[in-house]
């Protein structure tokens, strides 16, 4: 695959006229030339590029009208606003009710023109280390085009749709959602024929209420499905096994019970990697994977699903996946002055966090098994509960020291002696107080498992700890 200073230097084959953009938004032209061609799109005006539009978005915190002037300055070809009814200039202006509805218009306009296999992924865990491991797995037989790390929102799936070139022949897309009617939308933009669900966990329950509600949700990455598409499922989640067919297109199941089509038997951790049996529809291969646990192994079943359903032959897809490695901040493991640090720090939920404790306790090293957890947010009133729930698993895996971080903090710790009255607890109110426990309590031979929501921060810990 193309690295990403490839793909930076070939942004300017997007070509889009300010008059497409006029038809696909519904705009109106204050000023300048249906003609003028526009070859990126931006919301953020630091980054505008001479032959940009610029999309002003109006946050809570900041109105992107007011950089207006500055981005034209910059040699922006155009602009988007809801704020104006007259301007001036050769750049154009187009005048539309709401900017973030007319990005994703555009998006969409955009995304119609290519005629290549997308690839959705969802779900509440795993999106993306799942959308890597597939964009790896297709990279065999195509130029894919990926999300860039998680830009995966109402206004990142869109300015990821932007990053189609006339070169691409797939695509891999994270669609990401925290509330009723948001990927409804996503798919409307997208328009996937193919969609990947990992799981059905409780984040943004806060906002979802139920588990059953958050699976309809997810479920509608299908809305634009035609008979031709295809839906693969984690058939290991509770909730999504309960799917047992779907229409219009084909499901496909992947885990590790008798009856999915792709399933993964016999797994074992061999130092770094982990290895298991892979059976398809037609073949059995044993694969070595340079992942840990059992959740990267259902991530690479669906990475040879999407792959073999798209045409691909089984032994090239399995090459690409002994070259895969983590993204940034999801089970990294370093070592560092004779510790081990696995840094998946770039957010949490009740799932991921035991997922990366098993690691965690899977790990052959001589020392003890830390656990550095801080707060999962966005939980409401089942809260309270999680972080119990966590603290158990935490106990039950083995952990023999816990160090929380923040107002749930303790409710983790309950859980952990509730199990194992003998294990070592710290409570932090901030990542300062874990570190400075860390510092004095950590010998060599031990492994440190870093996770907490985004919000938390917990990457400083692990750069603290990298550098100790």
């Amino acid at each position: 695959m193309e690295t990403k200073m490839d793909r930076k230097e070939m942004g300017i084959h997007m070509k889009i006229t300010v008059g497409q953009v006029l038809d696909a938004c519904k705009g109106t032209l204050l000023c300048g030339e249906t003609d003028t061609v526009i070859h990126s799109v931006c919301i953020d005006s630091r980054k505008v590029t001479p032959g940009a539009l610029f999309v002003p978005i109006k946050g809570a915190r900041s109105n992107g009208h007011d950089y207006i002037g500055s981005v034209m300055e910059a040699g922006a070809a155009a602009t988007l606003t809801q704020e104006h009814d007259h301007a001036q200039g050769q750049q154009a202006w187009i005048r539309v009710e709401n900017t973030q509805k007319a990005l994703q218009d555009i998006a969409a306009a955009y995304r119609s023109w290519f005629s290549i296999p997308l690839v959705g992924i969802t779900g509440s865990v795993g999106k993306t280390t799942t959308k890597e491991m597939v964009a790896l797995a297709l990279s065999a037989g195509f130029r894919v085009m990926k999300t860039a790390g998680n830009f995966n929102s109402q206004i990142g799936l869109p300015l990821t749709l932007f990053q189609l070139q006339p070169e691409d022949t797939a695509a891999v897309i994270e669609m990401g959602m925290s509330d009723f009617g948001e990927m409804e939308r996503l798919a409307q933009i997208a328009r996937p024929q193919y969609a990947v669900v990992t799981n059905i966990g409780i984040s943004h329950i806060e906002n979802l209420k139920t588990q059953e509600h958050i699976m309809a949700e997810k479920l509608r990455i299908t809305d634009t499905f035609t008979e031709n598409s295809v839906l693969f499922l984690n058939g290991d989640d509770p909730l999504l096994s309960t799917v047992q067919k779907w229409s219009p297109g084909k499901l496909i199941i992947y885990g590790t019970s008798e009856t999915a089509d792709y399933r993964a038997s016999q797994v074992v951790v061999q130092g770094r990697e982990t290895v298991y049996t892979l059976t398809t529809p037609t073949q059995t291969r044993i694969v070595t994977l340079p992942a840990l646990g059992l959740h990267n192994v259902l991530n690479s079943l669906a990475a040879v699903a999407v792959s073999e359903q798209l045409g691909l032959e089984l032994d090239e897809i399995l090459v690409k996946l002994r070259s895969y490695t983590p993204p940034t901040m999801r089970q990294e493991i370093h070592e560092v002055h004779g510790i081990t640090v696995i840094d998946d720090s770039y957010n949490a939920s009740p799932d991921s966090i035991k997922s990366g404790v098993d690691v965690l306790c899977s790990l052959d090293h001589p020392g003890r098994r830390v656990a550095v957890l801080a707060d999962m947010l966005e939980l409401g009133d089942i809260a309270h509960l999680a972080h119990f729930d966590v603290g158990v698993h935490v106990a039950k895996a083995g952990v023999e020291m816990l160090v929380g971080i923040g107002t749930w903090a303790k409710q983790m710790a309950e859980g952990a002696l509730s199990v194992n009255p003998a294990i070592q607890i710290a409570l932090c109110k901030n990542n300062q107080e874990a570190l400075d426990i860390l510092q004095k309590e950590i010998r060599e031979g031990d492994c440190i498992l870093v996770k907490g929501s985004r919000s938390m921060k917990t990457d400083e810990i692990v750069k603290e700890l990298l550098q100790r």
